[in-house]
């Protein structure tokens, strides 16, 4: 039969694909789905479809799976025996299949990214049509191999280099591979790789396959690996447990008032403040953090905010909370507490506001913080520019030299929320920067690069 159609479900803030495959008899199956299940079954209704599976390639660090809201439709759970799942699953190990009927799917012991990991090779029959490689077989890179301990670091990135040479590689070369982690996944992606790929591309193309030995692959694999969300230190054991289910639609956000937001602030809630740059430097809510609504919400919401804190949402009235409670439920913050449209509730109740000061990228002088990831500073940046990254920040911010500090990023969206962590830590006369390096290099000349 032709290759069944595979339909991806791109999450771009995070950086991941789920993937639902039409099994041609009215039931679908869905790899590694994030924890809002509407997309699914909506994507399968329109095809008239019902899901009968949902299957996971791994304990997930960096969302929290779906499986268990796709259960609660009717779906039945597979995933690697060895995790040890608490809720209802069929196990599988190494070799072992599933009947989908006319097709099967073939579990493929992938040690590495994380030790019970699987890739699950579709068949027809004995003829490979696919393979959903999760957190093995990336696009020009493979899944790192650290967020288990220090001490299982190397030992699983050789598990992973002979994961693939007796498993992965040897599949034929034309065979499609359909990755979980992407472009933009802290999971380690190259930034703007395509999201499918081939056996025989990766064999060509791929750097870390390109090592001639093991030793070489461990060493190019872990001189590559940068910093990650706290977060991804907590999801493995709460997607093992199990996480709440929600169903559809889920919750949404609980309409506050000044009074409201004024008595969960004096009782710790966290004021997240998800407006616009623009917007949050005219006038803020004093001590709140600013992460703008958008793609790459959740990542900075993980990497900054405690997920045991009630989350206060300072929002434009245009903007969808919908999505705010999404993002924050895909990474486990459970505790919303609500929403306040914009800050005039809070002025006219005569509360005060801070502001601070908006420089575009080409005129900025003084001290400049790039708060851009490693990478991304080492390629090209301000001379005598300042750096941490922003998810360092928080503990760095006492030890930066002075005030007058502007804040910069690529575009404004993480130099923003780095202002408001300095302006959190006491920090005054506090800018930021629209713009990013390129367009002060456009007006001034060239960047510089290395760390």
């Amino acid at each position: 039969m032709p290759m069944p159609a595979v339909v991806p479900v791109v999450d771009e803030g995070l950086g991941n694909s789920s993937y639902l495959l039409d099994l041609d008899d009215g039931r679908a199956l869905v790899v590694d789905p994030g924890r809002d299940p509407t997309l699914y079954l909506a994507e399968a209704k329109r095809r008239r479809l019902s899901v009968a599976f949902s299957v996971e390639t791994h304990l997930h660090a960096d969302f929290i799976s779906g499986s268990r809201e796709l259960a609660a439709h009717g779906a039945e759970v597979i995933a690697p025996a060895s995790a040890g799942l608490e809720f209802p699953a069929r196990g599988l190990g190494d070799g072992e299949e599933v009947d989908l009927g006319g097709l099967r799917l073939r579990a493929l012991a992938t040690p590495g990214h994380t030790p019970e990991h699987l890739a699950y090779l579709l068949l027809d029959g004995d003829a490979p049509k696919a393979v959903f490689s999760g957190g093995s077989l990336l696009v020009g890179a493979v899944a790192r191999t650290d967020l288990i301990s220090p001490e299982e670091t190397e030992p699983l990135a050789r598990a992973l280099w002979r994961a693939l040479q007796e498993r992965v590689l040897s599949l034929p070369e034309d065979l499609p591979v359909y990755p979980t982690h992407g472009a933009g996944s802290f999971c380690s992606a190259p930034a703007g790789a395509d999201r499918v790929t081939t056996i025989g591309r990766e064999k060509a193309t791929n750097p870390l396959l390109a090592a001639p030995d093991e030793d070489a692959f461990v060493r190019l694999l872990l001189g590559s690996l940068g910093s990650y969300p706290p977060y991804f230190l907590r999801l493995r054991e709460r997607n093992r447990r199990g996480p709440h289910v929600y169903g559809t639609p889920q919750p949404a956000l609980r309409p506050l008032d000044a009074e409201d937001v004024r008595q969960l602030k004096n009782e710790g809630a966290e004021i997240v403040d998800v407006r616009s740059v623009e917007a949050f430097a005219t006038a803020h809510i004093p001590g709140s953090l600013s992460i703008p609504l958008r793609p790459q919400f959740a990542s900075w919401l993980g990497w900054l905010v405690a997920d045991d804190v009630a989350l206060v949402i300072v929002q434009d009235p245009a903007q969808d909370g919908a999505e705010v409670v999404r993002q924050a439920l895909g990474i486990g913050y459970e505790r919303l507490a609500g929403a306040v449209q914009g800050v005039d509730a809070w002025t006219e109740a005569g509360y005060p506001v801070a502001r601070m000061a908006l420089v575009d990228a080409a005129a900025v002088t003084g001290r400049v913080l790039d708060v851009r990831q490693d990478a991304e500073y080492g390629a090209g940046h301000l001379p005598g520019a300042l750096h941490v990254e922003l998810g360092e920040l928080t503990a760095a911010a006492a030890d930066l030299p002075g005030d007058g500090l502007a804040a910069m990023c690529a575009h404004g969206e993480r130099a923003a929320t780095a202002a408001s962590v300095l302006e959190r830590a006491g920090r005054t006369a506090v800018a930021v920067v629209v713009g990013g390096p390129d367009e002060w290099a456009a007006a001034h000349g060239s960047l510089v690069a290395g760390a």
